[in-house]
C-alpha cells in the first residue's frame, strides 16, 4: 500500500513528536498510532476483487491507495480468472458527515459544528447556517 502523506497529516504527526507532555516513548507511540489510524480511516481505498474462470468468488486483495497501484499488482498475478477494482469508501468520512469532524480540513471550523459543507445552506456563493437541527452554527467557517 503506497501512501502520499498530506500536509495536515504531516503537521499533526510533527505536533505529536514535538509534544513534551509525553512521559514515555510508549505513550507517544500509542498517540501516534491512534492519530495515523484516524487519518487512514478518512481515506477511500481500492480493492482488487477476483473471480475464478468458472464464475465462483475468488481471492480479494486490499487496500490499495489508488487504482494504478491495484492495476500494477493485478498485472503481476498469474492466476486463473478475472479481477476488477472496487472502491472502498471511507467509514470515517461517513461518520464525520453525520456527527461532524471538528478541526478537520474541509469540515466547518465553527467551534460547535464540524459538519460537512453540504450540511450548510447555500448563501450566495458561500455556505450559510448548518442544517443539522441540533447544531448552533450560523455560517460555514473554512
Amino acid at each position: 500500500m503506497r501512501l502520499t502523506p498530506r500536509k495536515e497529516e504531516i503537521e499533526a504527526v510533527k505536533a505529536l513528536l514535538e509534544d513534551p507532555s509525553f512521559e514515555s516513548a510508549d505513550q507517544m507511540a500509542k498517540a501516534l498510532i491512534k492519530e495515523i489510524a484516524e487519518f487512514l480511516q478518512m481515506r477511500d481505498w481500492i480493492a482488487l476483487v477476483h473471480t475464478w474462470s468458472d464464475g465462483h468468488r475468488g481471492l480479494n486483495w486490499a487496500p490499495f491507495g489508488n487504482e494504478a497501484e491495484a492495476r500494477a499488482f493485478a498485472s503481476k498475478l498469474s492466476i486463473d480468472g478475472t479481477g476488477r477494482l472496487v472502491k472502498l469508501h471511507s467509514p470515517g468520512v461517513m461518520l464525520a458527515n453525520t456527527v461532524g469532524k471538528k478541526g478537520w480540513k474541509g469540515y466547518c471550523r465553527h467551534h460547535d459544528c464540524g459538519h460537512a459543507p453540504f450540511t450548510h445552506s447555500a448563501a450566495s456563493a458561500a455556505r450559510g447556517a448548518c442544517q443539522i437541527p441540533t447544531c448552533p452554527c450560523d455560517k460555514f467557517q473554512k
